[in-house]
């Protein structure tokens, strides 16, 4: 086996700590050859779609994929900006956010901050890659899931490990789990949810919709169900809100096999039915604004309710680049790395320790 080329280094120059933000993915543009690059990547890892793998090829490559690039290309380009997918530029501005504030609490040359995407570009292996270029010989994974799911934060890991896997030059690592239930993430939350009903008032019901998962993974032990109910339940207690006043549910089905329910259409539709006047949605299993959020809840999901007679739908926009999320994760971040930082050695100590490299032969 051949590793990867590792980085020139220069002996005396300062480690940093790393910390690789890892979110799902987006095509590189909003066309149906984009898209179906992105597809074949993300439906064809076995932590999606658990599945026997020669059925889904067979299925993947003879039927989706020759069918539903196009549509979603579709869906892509309602949302996309003159910056590019929503999910990428959040991604990115969460990133330069978070490398300013730790900078500010740790030192700027103490830490170095990357993010990755797990289908699509920057890869996973490029953002580590990126971080070692940067001298970081410990790295903190950080997957931007707040639930944990093994189709998600899992898979996320799987990369992760693939990549250290072909370096000569293993770095040391550490993983974040889950912050479904720490309190500035929820607490970000419940903040943007006051503003919009300080801006808008408040709704008869406030429905959060998280990403849906089938049934067999909740059947098999996956936590995600249970973190994404108690997401919601802080959620609603740091709201105040009273059992009818919200709903809990998931969006996203593919395929015919049962999804855990309630679902979010299902749930929208009952409501508009039910003579509900407004109603307000806010997907807490999303850090950042992406296709799900933007085009399947904020659209699709206004068009269900309004046509089941429905009044009034808002839908409310993720943490994106808010100053409290960015705080949080800085909080969560730091946290992970007790123990890791190191304090700085100052010049006269690098330089000494290259003089002794150099007079035992070292080129640099």
């Amino acid at each position: 086996m051949s590793y990867r080329t590792e980085p020139a280094y220069r002996h005396g120059t300062a480690a940093k700590t790393g910390i690789l933000l890892i979110n799902l993915g987006t095509p590189d543009a909003p066309t149906a050859s984009a898209v179906k690059t992105y597809l074949r990547e993300f439906l064809g890892d076995p932590r999606v779609v658990e599945i026997p793998r020669a059925l889904w090829w067979l299925i993947l490559n003879g039927i989706i994929l020759n069918t539903r690039p196009k549509k979603s290309a579709e869906k892509y380009a309602q949302i996309w900006t003159p910056e590019g997918s929503p999910l990428l530029v959040h991604t990115q501005r969460q990133t330069k956010l978070l490398r300013g504030y730790l900078g500010e609490s740790l030192g700027s040359s103490a830490t170095a901050v990357e993010f990755a995407m797990r289908y699509g570009n920057p890869s996973v292996a490029a953002g580590l890659e990126k971080l070692k270029q940067q001298h970081c010989d410990r790295i903190l994974i950080v997957p931007l899931y707040p639930q944990y799911a093994a189709s998600t934060t899992a898979s996320a890991m799987d990369a992760v490990f693939k990549a250290l896997g072909e370096m000569r030059d293993i770095p040391e690592i550490r993983t974040i789990r889950h912050f479904n239930d720490r309190p500035g993430y929820i607490a970000a939350l419940a903040a943007s949810v006051r503003e919009n009903w300080q801006k808008n008032g408040r709704p008869d019901v406030l429905v959060m919709s998280f990403h849906g998962l089938p049934r067999y993974t909740l059947e098999k032990g996956d936590p995600y169900h249970c973190e994404c109910q108690k997401t919601g339940r802080l959620l609603a207690e740091a709201l105040e809100l009273e059992p009818q006043q919200y709903r809990i549910c998931f969006q996203s089905r593919f395929g015919r096999a049962e999804w855990i329910k309630p679902y979010t259409a299902a749930t929208l539709e009952e409501l508009g039915k039910q003579g509900v006047k407004r109603a307000d949605v806010i997907c807490p299993g999303f850090v950042g604004d992406c296709l799900e959020t933007l085009e399947e809840v904020a659209m699709e999901g206004k068009a269900t309710f309004l046509g089941a007679g429905g009044k009034e739908y808002h839908y409310l926009p993720c943490l994106n680049e808010r100053q409290d999320w960015i705080m949080a994760l800085r909080t969560i971040v730091t946290e992970h790395l007790q123990g890791w930082m190191r304090s700085e050695q100052d010049d006269e100590t690098r330089a000494a320790s290259r003089t002794r490299a150099l007079a035992m032969g070292a080129k640099d």
